[in-house]
């Protein structure tokens, strides 16, 4: 009985995420930021043009990220690959160190390793919040945004980011920005 509630209560939580994210009618230009990767090296958004993007900033003491993380890498393991890839964008100060020990504590092993080094990428993207997460398309053009955390590897979740890499436009759309109440494919 209780494996039941805790599956329906996940299943609401999925169906809840999915009424916030929000779908842009049409593409929005992204700030271009500056960001370092695990190796130091200097990196930007342009460097995954031609992949569908979702752009997660967020941070080790923020505990809605620390617990969707699991997630992401999840989705990463799932999706990712010459299409798709989940960008987790640190925001913390003390540098990549940090980051590496988190991931190492709760075992992310399929995600990159980015951080905001000059402490901009919040306001430059409009987040007003974090976790904060922006779905960009492949032109480097935010189609969506979500604020807040979700489960990214629900089976709506996958199937929405599915729709989204396989081109389609995720229902509905109207002529200003809406939300997905349901993630489903349109041709």
């Amino acid at each position: 009985m209780a494996g039941l509630v805790a599956a329906a209560s996940a299943a609401g939580a999925a169906q809840e995420t999915s009424k916030k994210f929000i779908m842009h009618s049409a593409p929005k230009p992204v700030a271009r930021i500056q960001f370092e990767d695990s190796k130091g090296q200097s990196r930007s958004l342009a460097d995954f043009r031609g992949k569908i993007v979702l752009l997660n900033i967020w941070a080790t003491w923020c505990v809605p990220c620390r617990k969707e993380m699991p997630a992401l890498d999840h989705l990463q393991k799932t999706l990712g690959g010459d299409d798709f890839e989940v960008v987790p964008l640190s925001i913390d100060r003390g540098g990549m160190d940090g980051v590496r020990k988190f991931y190492a504590e709760v075992g992310i092993l399929k995600l990159g390793m980015y951080r905001d080094n000059s402490g901009s990428a919040t306001r430059e993207l409009g987040a007003v919040g974090i976790p904060t997460t922006l779905l960009i398309d492949r032109e480097g053009r935010e189609i969506g945004r979500l604020i807040g955390p979700a489960e990214w590897d629900s089976p709506e979740m996958i199937e929405f980011i599915r729709c989204v890499i396989a081109g389609h436009r995720a229902a509905p759309f109207s002529a200003e920005a809406t939300q997905a109440v349901t993630p489903t494919c349109r041709g």
